[in-house]
């Protein structure tokens, strides 16, 4: 404990200080230093909040110092390449390089331990299919598609009246309010010059998503921004205002999401500005919260029916929903309800328990919801085993950045995929792990019109633009090389991961996978029975 030293620090300190007044006065101008330091150590001693300061007064705030910055330090001086969390910097600097159209490739060699368990890869072919491109290195830097390379998915089950053209990686939901003005103009610029999607987030649709006309999937949460009633639950005229703008292409109705699943938000009253209030629906300067749960519906059968009603209102724009995969019978009473009912989303969008998002309880971040890759190979066998697979698109979501996580995606039975992180990398993310803060260096995640006013929606734009298209490049390539010439030629077979250090098993080995209809038989395989059995279309729990 450094208290009495710095007691006798203080007197020795006055001490000399009248000697100095008495012998030698120009000697004072010490105290322009001395005095500072003797008033933050009086301050610390006479505080309560912290005990390092009491027990170290001065020395002490070394210690929150080093803490500040650790993040930084640990960044920039001690993080490998490949070190996996939260995105790894091999792959941050793939999407920079990506994002500005620089060299990408990789010289000597993998840094990944291909010996380590969990190290995954795909079979190339050596009836590999044609790959001709005749653009130059310039209109390749600048991510230039071939034409037709833009490979479409349609998006629309049998009652949507308007499908949807979809690319096969859009933009995942973030929010307005968690992103900057600034952010979302690029994001959505990027979304029209590469013509695919934007997820709007739970927080309704913003002026700044409709600046530069990118399509928009429309998300609504359990708080009905932008279709909210007075009372907070659905409006379905405020629904059938907003649906009808041009931009918006689909409506997704959000369960839960990866990084938080089942768990609300309070939007505190100060945060609740004029445009944010205009843009939700919701009174100035009071709190708002968004539930955990729905109140437009209870059931299975009560949530397929609102699909529908949405679908309808929507003049049949594509509607589906999200959800991180939590219960399994849960899941399964979905599907039982569609068989009872006839009525299926035209898309379900599987986040996972990684996911990504600006503030999260550590608990749920860490030990809720079902990781992405067993969330999205579930929801596939589900749909596959109840009949349906073929009547409903699979979006996947979560940490998907490369060519090869939507190779890997496909394999488990997506059909397109949402990258989050990867479009905030686009933007300038560094990961300075701030979002929660309200004060992201880049401008990002911020409402500090200090900070999001130093990102440049026209350069930015390009960038989420150029990332996208090199990447879709980067899966065609991956395609050619593996002999597959669709997406829907990519099976499990073709994907191997390490199992221990002599053992390899594909995908295909790895997991089940049930067959068409298989949950309708006599035997409904083991691990599925008593699951299948709890689920029921009436009820959720």
């Amino acid at each position: 404990m450094l208290r009495p030293w710095f007691y006798g620090f203080v007197a020795l300190t006055l001490g000399v200080q009248v000697l100095f007044a008495l012998f030698w006065p120009t000697g004072l101008w010490s105290l322009v230093v001395l005095v500072p330091v003797i008033g933050v150590g009086i301050y610390d001693v006479l505080q309560r909040d912290h005990t390092i300061l009491r027990n170290f007064p001065v020395l002490g705030h070394g210690r929150y110092l080093m803490e500040k910055i650790r993040p930084e330090i640990q960044q920039y001086f001690i993080e490998t390449n490949i070190a996996p969390h939260p995105i790894a910097r091999e792959l941050r600097a793939v999407v920079y390089q990506r994002a500005k159209g620089q060299l990408e490739t990789k010289p000597f060699g993998t840094e990944h331990n291909v010996y380590n368990t969990g190290y995954e890869w795909a079979a190339h072919s050596l009836a590999c299919t044609e790959c001709p491109d005749d653009r130059t290195q310039e209109e390749k830097d600048d991510g230039v598609l071939l034409d037709g390379e833009q490979p479409l998915i349609a998006i629309g089950g049998p009652d949507c009246k308007r499908p949807y053209e979809s690319s096969l990686l859009n933009i995942s939901a973030m929010s307005f309010g968690s992103l900057s003005p600034t952010a979302i103009r690029a994001l959505n610029r990027g979304a029209s010059l590469g013509k695919f999607a934007h997820n709007t987030g739970e927080g309704g649709i913003s002026p700044y998503h409709l600046e530069a006309g990118g399509d928009l999937i429309w998300q609504i949460g359990t708080g009905y921004f932008g279709c909210r009633a007075d009372d907070g639950g659905f409006d379905s005229g405020k629904y059938r205002e907003t649906v009808a703008a041009e931009s918006v292409k689909m409506v997704e109705l959000k369960l839960s999401q990866g990084a938080k699943p089942g768990h609300g938000g309070v939007l505190p009253g100060e945060k609740v500005s004029p445009e944010i209030a205009s843009i939700r629906g919701v009174p100035v300067g009071k709190t708002v919260v968004s539930p955990p749960r729905h109140s437009a519906f209870k059931t299975p059968i009560e949530m397929l029916h609102f699909v529908a009603t949405l679908r309808e209102l929507a003049d049949g724009r594509p509607v589906g929903f999200k959800l991180c995969m939590g219960k399994r019978s849960e899941f399964l009473a979905v599907c039982k309800a569609m068989l009872e009912t006839q009525i299926m989303p035209d898309f379900i969008t599987v986040d996972g328990g990684e996911g990504g998002t600006g503030a999260a309880p550590i608990e749920f971040s860490n030990s809720v919801g079902m990781p992405a890759q067993d969330g999205w190979l579930f929801a596939h066998n589900a749909l596959v085993g109840s009949g349906l697979r073929d009547k409903i698109t699979l979006i996947g979501s979560g940490k998907i950045l490369t060519g090869f996580d939507m190779v890997r995606a496909f394999a488990l039975g997506i059909d397109a995929c949402n990258s989050a992180r990867g479009m905030m990398f686009a933007l300038g993310c560094i990961q300075a792990l701030r979002c929660d803060s309200g004060h992201c260096p880049t401008g990002i995640a911020t409402q500090q019109a200090g900070l999001f006013r130093g990102l440049d929606p026209t350069d930015k734009g390009e960038r989420v633009r150029r990332f996208h298209a090199r990447t879709i490049e980067s899966l065609r390539e991956m395609l050619h090389a593996m002999g597959a010439r669709t997406t829907r030629d990519v099976t499990p077979e073709m994907l191997f991961r390490r199992i221990d250090r002599t053992n390899v098993c594909s995908l295909a080995d790895l997991y089940e996978f049930l067959e068409e209809g298989q949950l309708h038989g006599n035997e409904v395989p083991q691990p599925w029975q008593k699951d299948w059995e709890r689920a029921s279309a009436q009820t959720f729990a």
